[in-house]
C-alpha cells in the first residue's frame, strides 16, 4: 500500500472475498499463493476473505485411494500426468512451491477437509488452516482423508480438540457441505480455484500477484471516491 492513502483507509468498509476451492487442486495452492504474496504487498487491502468447498473428484472413496490408481484413471498413467502437470510445476517452482507429486501416495476425498475447513472459519482461523491443509498434501504427503491428519492440522492451528472429535464423530454437515458444492455448480463454476469479488465480480483461476495487485489498488481508490 502507498504511504500516502494510509490516512484514507480508516472509513472505508470491507470487501467480501469468496473462494471457492479444493485443497487438492493445484492450481488453487498456486491461486492462493500469489493472492498471498498480493495481500502481504497490501496490507492495507479491503478483502475479507472466506473460502468454499468444492470437490474436484466427488465420486472419489470416503478412504480415498492409491494415487498410481487415480493417475492411471484420469491421465492415462504416470506419462499422461506428467504431461498435465508440466505446467504446475513450472508455475510452482517460480513462486517457491516445493512440489513433489512422485512422493504422493494417496489420492484422498476432500470432503472432510472442507468440514475443517468450514469449522475453523467459525472459529476464525480459516486462512491459517487452509494454508497448512494445502501444505500437509502437496508438501508434507499427508493423507488429508485421514481424520486423525485433519485433527492434527486443527490442533495445530489452535482449534479445540475436543469440539474436532465431537465434530468428526457425526455426519450432521456432511450433506451440507455436498450442497454448497451443488450450489457453486449450479452458479456456473466449472474448475477451481474461483474468486467472487463483493458477490458480482469473478476470477477464475490461478491469478498472478500483480493483477491482485492492480485489483487491490482500483478497489481502494474506488471506495475513496465514494467516501470523499
Amino acid at each position: 500500500m502507498h504511504k500516502n492513502r494510509k490516512s484514507n483507509l480508516a472509513g472505508l468498509s470491507m470487501i467480501k472475498l469468496d473462494i471457492i476451492s479444493d485443497p487438492v487442486c493445484p492450481w488453487c495452492y498456486i491461486g492462493k499463493t500469489e493472492l498471498d504474496s498480493a495481500i502481504a504487498e497490501r496490507p492495507n487491502h479491503p478483502f475479507t476473505i472466506e473460502w468454499h468447498p468444492y470437490q474436484l473428484n466427488p465420486a472419489m472413496p470416503a478412504e480415498g485411494m492409491d494415487r498410481k490408481d487415480y493417475l492411471e484413471h484420469k491421465f492415462g498413467g504416470r506419462d499422461g500426468a506428467l504431461r498435465a502437470y508440466a505446467l504446475i510445476l513450472e508455475r510452482a517452482e517460480a513462486l517457491g512451491l516445493e512440489i513433489d507429486f512422485a512422493a504422493i501416495t494417496r489420492q484422498p476425498n476432500t470432503l472432510n477437509a472442507h468440514r475443517l475447513i468450514h469449522w475453523a472459519g467459525l472459529e476464525g482461523r480459516q486462512q491459517a488452516v487452509v494454508a497448512v491443509v494445502f501444505r500437509s498434501y502437496f508438501n508434507d504427503t499427508g493423507d488429508i482423508s485421514s481424520i486423525a491428519e485433519l485433527r492434527k492440522i486443527g490442533e495445530a492451528c489452535g482449534m479445540d480438540q475436543g469440539m474436532l472429535e465431537r465434530l468428526f464423530s457425526a455426519d450432521a454437515d456432511l450433506d451440507a457441505m455436498r450442497e454448497r458444492d451443488a450450489h457453486a455448480r449450479e452458479r456456473g463454476v466449472t474448475g477451481v480455484p474461483c474468486f467472487i469479488i463483493s458477490n458480482e465480480h469473478v476470477l477464475q483461476g490461478a491469478q498472478p500477484k500483480a493483477l491482485w495487485i492492480q485489483v487491490i489498488d482500483e478497489l481502494i481508490e474506488n471506495m475513496k471516491d465514494n467516501i470523499d
